[in-house]
């Protein structure tokens, strides 16, 4: 049950950073797949209000518009629906009513359509989008396999109630008929559980006996949630990670948690689980399992507090929007990284390293002072080690960064430890 708790080297992280877009008009959202399969992973980002998804193709960088009319874009998720070989893109929008906030979301939003990529590649053709359904208010998608490993299915999850912020939010699950491009089968999977969800990080399913299918881990104002389908019961089932930070409800209105993420420690796949908190937070916790090793529905987890970013605003918000986890460093274990939109010096990301896992003991460097409001991961370079890239954060109404830019960061962390 043991897992290797101490590195006695570290690497120390570097990057350089590359400017792929200046002076940005908008920015919220950025993912990282394989658009055109020759192995190495491309950009493709949005805003909110132009209603553009653009991708930027590796190498070079040019930028391509892959589908544009959509009424406030929002999150957004890839995975190969048609099975051509080739992702293709989900996207949810118009979530916003008049106001412009969650707390007013559109009650006839929150849809959601698939992107599809045909393989076709200039700069003239535009993809065909398919509706796929709707839920008031959704705001986060994760293509997978959750219940069956057949046809793809997509976890959408809204981030509010529709009849008030703090209301019940409905987990649903959609899944395509024979005919893909028509609209897919809906059902709710959950609405008792979660209220206000914003982080939603898939990862394979840890429950015994269903390792092979996908499951979510989510952060809501109930905190840190996995959610999964047990195969063996045939139902979703949940297992809390954590409640998140609740000491400053009653001035900001905001509790629990924001953004999600787990990490991997020698052979344990779920040694840690890091959390930014609550909704667009300036806190970031720790979980670590009082026994290391022990299987994810079996542990019990402690948080530990290990950075407060400023206070916040007036709005009750600070300056987090994400956390993601990976190994950086290639020795084994899972770094991770905190996106920060701003403002400066709560702006950029930063790099944590595990010293202690059992003692929830990390070290920090900041690798990054540009607004980040997505992080995306992969080997942009094919050089074998993880590379990073960012988008700023520039939402009207929420927070609007200066000098906005989408940036590549390459990894330059030395294969032998200092």
């Amino acid at each position: 049950m043991g897992v290797a708790s101490t590195p006695l080297n570290i690497r120390v992280p570097r990057f350089t950073r590359e400017v792929l877009q200046d002076d940005l008009i908008e920015g919220y959202w950025l993912e990282a797949p394989d658009i055109d399969g020759d192995t190495r992973p491309d950009l493709v980002g949005h805003g909110l209000y132009l209603g553009e998804i653009y991708w930027y193709r590796n190498p070079g960088w040019q930028r391509q518009l892959v589908a544009d009319g959509f009424h406030m874009p929002i999150g957004a998720h890839f995975g190969d629906i048609t099975g051509n070989g080739y992702p293709d893109l989900v996207v949810c929008y118009e979530l916003y009513g008049e106001r412009g906030r969650i707390d007013d979301p559109d009650p006839e939003g929150g849809k959601i359509d698939w992107i599809e990529n045909t393989g076709k590649f200039d700069s003239e053709t535009r993809w065909k989008r398919h509706y796929i359904g709707r839920e008031t208010a959704m705001h986060r998608l994760r293509l997978g396999h959750f219940t069956q490993t057949r046809k793809p299915e997509l976890m959408a999850l809204p981030t509010v109630g529709g009849r008030h912020v703090h209301a019940l939010v409905p987990v649903v699950l959609f899944s395509p008929n024979n005919d893909i491009r028509q609209p897919w089968d809906k059902r709710v999977i959950d609405d008792s559980h979660f209220r206000m969800i914003h982080g939603v990080e898939i990862q394979k399913n840890p429950l015994p006996g269903s390792e092979h299918l996908d499951s979510i881990l989510l952060a809501s104002e109930e905190g840190v949630t996995w959610l999964h389908y047990d195969e063996r019961e045939h139902r979703f089932t949940t297992t809390r990670i954590g409640t998140g930070e609740h000491e400053r409800f009653e001035r900001t209105g905001f509790k629990g948690s924001g953004d999600v993420g787990a990490g991997r420690i020698g052979a344990d796949p779920h040694a840690y689980v890091v959390a930014t908190e609550p909704f667009h937070g300036n806190t970031v916790a720790a979980y670590v399992k009082e026994r290391p090793g022990t299987p994810v529905a079996e542990a019990s987890w402690r948080r530990i507090v290990l950075d407060v970013f400023g206070d916040p605003n007036d709005l009750g918000e600070g300056p987090s929007h994400q956390i993601i986890c990976a190994d950086f460093d290639n020795d084994g274990d899972d770094e991770f990284l905190v996106a920060l939109r701003g403002p400066y010096p709560w702006q950029g990301v930063f790099y944590y390293k595990a010293l202690d896992i059992a003692a929830g003991v990390f070290a920090k460097w900041r690798v990054s002072s540009d607004s980040a409001a997505r992080i995306a991961i992969g080997d942009f370079n094919g050089d074998g080690r993880l590379d990073f890239a960012t988008i700023a954060y520039k939402v009207d109404k929420y927070f609007l960064a200066e000098d906005a830019k989408l940036c590549l960061f390459h990894n330059d962390i030395e294969t032998n430890p200092t």
